[in-house]
């Protein structure tokens, strides 16, 4: 069994020790981290694998108390997939929605860009852009 410090393990899933600690008192951990005889922590593949998935529904924007719950599914065991689907079929119905907003922003961002690239490359200082086209004065 691989044992990895809190150190090695915040290196790999770019958490810091403080969060890694921070999860651990949350029970954002599907299994108990060991501790050595002096009292450090030692954690296995499995950890990093679970934090990993963690950091990615984080980043995601999944609310920590949505993950607690998913990881306590999990820890449960077998006979509650069918409200694991439903917790990951929520967040991905909000993601799609927030790409969909995002796409919309970029699309948005997308035109500003070409009406300033015009105004620049014409040198034409009589425009101003503001809201969502070119405004003329």
């Amino acid at each position: 069994m691989t044992e990895l410090s809190i150190g090695d393990v915040a290196r790999r899933t770019g958490l810091s020790v403080h969060a890694l600690r921070f999860y651990e008192r949350e029970g954002i951990l599907t299994t108990p981290v060991r501790r050595n005889s002096g009292g450090r922590r030692l954690y296995g593949e499995e950890h990093v694998d679970w934090l990993t998935l963690c950091t990615f529904l984080r980043a995601s924007g999944m609310p920590l108390p949505e993950i607690r719950r998913y990881t306590e599914l999990v820890r449960e065991g077998r006979g509650n997939e069918a409200e694991r689907l439903e917790l990951m079929r929520r967040h991905q119905e909000l993601l799609a929605r927030q790409i969909a907003r995002l796409g919309e922003c970029m699309d948005l961002i997308s035109h500003k860009v070409r009406v300033y690239e015009d105004i620049v490359s014409a040198a034409d200082p009589g425009y101003e852009c503001v809201g969502p086209g070119p405004v003329q004065d």
